[in-house]
């Protein structure tokens, strides 16, 4: 069995027409990091061209943070990717994937979401119109591969 691909670089979809994630990615990029993090808009050209198999659409309700290596996290899984980066709070990133703890940052997660949708909901609609239906790359252990 191949040992696990080394993470050099992490990418984070940002939907920056979110006021919490404009916040949010303001937070992250004064963040020392232990891992090169690069933020850009979810559903933009840029994150279609580089990657086409996300489904973009997807990528404006749930933050989703896509390695160097192809995979990617969303919802809780990309926050403590995002926390596992940084210099700061990776130990409570370490911390959320043990029992229970993926289940608090997803609860988080699905609160932020939901504040989210409320500040969003007619930009997404016409998102969900434009693209039609889209699908994510195949998922093993909470991790997925675009």
């Amino acid at each position: 069995m191949a040992a696990p691909a080394r993470i050099g670089s992490l990418t984070v979809l940002s939907d920056f027409g979110c006021p919490m994630c404009v916040t949010f990615a303001g937070w992250l990029r004064s963040q020392p990091v232990q891992v090169p993090l690069e933020i850009i808009p979810a559903g933009s050209s840029e994150a279609r061209a580089r990657f086409p198999r996300l489904d973009h659409a997807q990528t404006l309700r749930d933050l989703t943070v896509v390695a160097d290596t192809g995979e990617y996290w969303t919802n809780g899984a990309g926050w403590v990717t995002c926390l596992w980066a940084t210099a700061s709070h990776r130990d409570l990133a370490l911390s959320l994937c043990r029992p229970g703890g993926l289940a608090l940052a997803k609860a988080a997660a699905y609160a932020a979401a939901g504040i989210h949708a409320r500040t969003t909901r007619t930009r997404l609609d016409t998102v969900e119109e434009a693209e039609g239906p889209g699908g994510y790359g195949e998922c093993r252990d909470g991790t997925c591969a675009v």
